[in-house]
């Protein structure tokens, strides 16, 4: 049996589970064998006592992740563009269905990734192929490693992406726990290895291959060219390439692919001291095996924008996160312990295609790049810095306060407001008295701003037909690149969804080819 509202104490004993199972099930005299966590949330309403919520399976067999209900046709070639998260586990699933799937990215391996970006943050030289934003495991690598997603899940695609991060190597909390995270720290060995299991069931994978152009021949997609001119033919493209491949849908426009405007956020990351969020969130500094607490804000402008927190890291650091030359951007991430003394979020405010300069489908990609590039210039290509109150008062920051700056790559001050569209700054400055009612010293005036936080995610969408095709069909868009994603999970689940449109679309062709011979 499903059992939901299970409230026990954080420090709960077995004898306590069992009867907490009990008395939300109804049954006082349920004799419970097994116990199988599906969920778990923090209900911290009554801090700093607190309790965990779930939800169980009970004297239930074992559930686990529903595998691919396809099969391949061996002699259809696919190629997966990109290994991010969509990517990765498109690849994946068509592999372990047996099919002929080569991915490409245009960066490096996780491994070596890592010291192109550890490098970047110590020099400022930007390697525009091997970043924070490009290579093996996108964007995602480089954050807080968080899974969870509120993405509508009919067919436990969610469960069978977790199910593969904790078979390559995540904590089982990832399995059920409502704020899972795993951390910049460990997640490149865990995509390495999702990587190995692909190679594993029969997959290619080439790294440093950039697709600058996909061929089209009689009206249907049939394989991409790499940036060193070789053409490599396939019979269904996966196109997740993910949010900064801007290159990408500036070609994919340039060959009249339909392509759509779609809102995003733009804003600046906000640092404060940890033990204050967990304090005021936790109520008690003693919950250590919680670890640092996450917080989530909201609010709505007087313009009627909204303003929100956005892929908030718990103990974690701010990162320069660019991936063009003349431009930055910032983003947040943390190690699976997160022990920094900061936390950090982006807090960010709606945008929408009103925004942007034109009626262009790129317009949105115009609009990020002339904030990036103000952001670029207001510190000398540095991290521009500033503290909330200078920010408020409209001048240039001159020193700290109790709040240092936990970032990786250089930053300096900068004034914040010469880099944000009027209407942005204004909602900002809204919101955050606002937020400061929700969590006590969140408006504190030596809180510390940098910017621009403008990579929420891709300001344009690829239109897919019920095939899961786009305009020129042979390609599959997917993931966060595509505008059908906002985080790990739910860019894998595309990425499996589009691997399963393949299937299904290669199988029932054969049917209809099968039915037409008879």
């Amino acid at each position: 049996m499903i059992v939901n509202d299970i409230k026990v104490p954080v420090r709960y004993t077995r004898t306590e589970l069992y009867d907490a199972i009990r008395k939300a099930a109804g049954k006082k005299k349920l004799r419970i064998s097994s116990v199988q966590i599906l969920r778990r949330s923090i209900d911290a309403r009554k801090k700093p006592d607190l309790l965990y919520v779930m939800k169980a399976a009970v004297n239930e067999p074992p559930i686990t992740a529903k595998p691919c209900p396809y099969t391949a046709d061996p002699s259809k070639k696919t190629i997966v563009v990109g290994a991010g998260p969509a990517g990765l586990f498109a690849a994946l699933t068509l592999a372990e269905a047996g099919a002929d799937v080569l991915l490409l990215e245009r960066g490096k391996p996780a491994a070596v990734r890592m010291k192109d970006v550890e490098a970047f943050f110590s020099t400022g030289v930007l390697d525009p192929e091997s970043n924070i934003q490009f290579g093996e495991g996108g964007a995602g690598t480089f954050s807080d490693g968080k899974l969870n997603t509120l993405v509508k899940d009919p067919n436990g695609l969610s469960f069978r992406v977790l199910t593969v991060f904790h078979e390559a190597g995540a904590p089982e909390e990832v399995l059920y726990d409502a704020r899972a995270h795993i951390g910049t720290d460990r997640l490149p060995e865990i995509v390495t290895r999702i990587r190995e299991r692909i190679e594993k069931a029969g997959g290619k994978v080439r790294f440093s291959s950039c697709v600058t152009d996909v061929i089209v021949e009689n009206g249907r997609v049939l394989g991409v060219v790499l940036k060193d001119g070789e053409e490599i033919h396939a019979d269904h493209v996966v196109l997740a390439c993910g949010h900064s491949a801007r290159d990408t849908l500036e070609r994919l426009s340039e060959l009249h692919f339909h392509l759509e405007q779609k809102p995003f956020a733009i804003g600046v990351r906000m640092e404060h001291l940890q033990e204050d969020i967990t304090r005021w969130e936790y109520g008690s500094l003693d919950y250590e095996e919680l670890g640092a607490a996450p917080y989530k804000v909201t609010a709505k402008a007087e313009s009627g924008r909204g303003v929100y927190s956005f892929c908030m890291c718990p103990g974690g650091q701010v990162v320069n996160a660019s991936s063009e030359p003349g431009y930055l951007c910032v983003n947040g991430m943390s190690d699976s312990a997160r022990s920094g003394r900061n936390a950090n979020a982006g807090i960010v405010v709606q945008v929408s295609p009103e925004d942007y300069p034109s009626d262009d489908p790129l317009a949105g990609i115009l609009f990020q790049r002339e904030l990036e590039r103000k952001a670029f210039l207001a510190a000398g290509g540095k991290i521009p810095v500033q503290l909330y109150g200078d920010f408020r008062s409209g001048k240039l920051s001159d020193r700290f306060g109790e709040i240092l700056p936990d970032m990786r790559g250089e930053y300096a001050f900068g004034n914040i407001q010469d880099i944000l569209p009027e209407s942005i700054s204004e909602a900002l400055l809204q919101a955050i008295p606002k937020f400061g009612k929700m969590i006590r010293g969140f408006d504190r005036t030596d809180s510390v701003l940098s910017a621009v936080e403008s990579r929420t995610s891709c300001p344009v969408r690829i239109p897919r037909n019920g095939r899961g095709e786009a305009s020129i069909p042979g390609l599959y868009p997917a993931g966060e690149g595509a505008g059908y994603a906002g985080g790990i999970v739910s860019a894998a689940m595309d990425g499996i969804r589009a691997a399963e449109c393949i299937l299904r679309n290669d199988a029932e062709e054969a049917l209809g080819n099968k039915q037409e011979s008879i």
